[in-house]
């Protein structure tokens, strides 16, 4: 088992130093599901929620988190992103809005909780602007789909 990063030597949390490490190339990609009724999924794609354009909004939402993850989650440190894409795929099938975070940067530690953040709060505000609509909507299946270090 690994030692546990997170804690000092008197057993309290503490923020991992990564001073020692180098500076790489990082990216991470997160994703997750909306699943919506019929009724919202329609006035979803069709522009038709009172609030405004959801998609755009809640991609706004996402890269906005993604750079606040540091206020967020506490251990997690403050980074220079260097990018953040939002991006939606419709199933029509499902009624769902599968939603996919990407974000890079160079940096000292990774940027997994970033995109896991990104793709909450984007999912978070698709709930939000459709509450109205529909109150049992359904987010699911947030989690980490790729890590890339070079």
């Amino acid at each position: 088992m690994s030692e546990l990063t997170h804690f000092n030597n008197e057993g309290r949390a503490r923020m991992v130093d990564v001073s020692e490490k180098r500076v790489t190339l990082r990216e991470a990609v997160a994703g997750g599901t909306v699943i919506v009724n019929a009724e919202v999924f329609a006035k979803i794609t069709r522009g038709e929620i009172k609030k405004g354009d959801v998609l755009a909004v809640a991609q706004v939402a996402g890269i906005m988190a993604a750079k606040s993850t540091p206020d967020l989650i506490p251990m997690c440190h403050p980074i220079n992103i260097t990018g953040v894409d939002i991006s939606f795929a419709t199933d029509e099938e499902r009624f769902a809005i599968d939603i996919t975070a990407t974000v890079r940067c160079k940096g000292e530690t990774g940027v997994e909780m970033e995109a896991l953040t990104a793709v909450a709060a984007t999912a978070l505000t698709i709930c939000d602007m459709c509450k109205a609509v529909q109150k049992d909507i359904c987010i699911t299946d947030i989690r980490l789909l790729k890590k890339i270090k070079s």
